[in-house]
């Protein structure tokens, strides 16, 4: 069995330029593709399972359990289940970052700052 999902079909989020999520394809993971303009990003959030940026160019400053973290191109990210994270694109570029949850389905907890 395999899928291929082709750019039309490929669905956008609020913030991402694809918005990907595995159940209806029998996998058993799900990601964020973003192309953030400088000051874009999500607010306080946390899942129950965990997340893994990847960032490919730009550079994104974030909050997670707290701690204040700058991660440029090239860095990977892994944020564990339950850990309050933010993000925003910051610099002079857009980031170009993958956030692949550790699901088949999203589940994103809103959190107050």
């Amino acid at each position: 069995m395999f899928h291929v999902v082709h750019r039309e079909d490929q669905r956008k989020g609020k913030i991402a330029s694809v918005e990907f999520e595995g159940e209806p394809y029998g996998a058993g993971v799900s990601f964020f593709l973003g192309n953030l303009q400088p000051g874009k990003g999500p607010g306080l959030h946390q899942h129950p399972y965990a997340e893994t940026c990847i960032v490919f160019s730009g550079k994104a400053a974030m909050v997670i359990g707290g701690e204040e973290v700058v991660a440029g191109a090239g860095d990977i990210v892994v944020i564990g289940p339950k850990t309050p994270h933010r993000f925003t694109a910051t610099g002079n570029e857009p980031l170009n970052m993958v956030a692949i949850h550790h699901t088949a389905r999203f589940i994103i907890e809103p959190l107050s700052e």
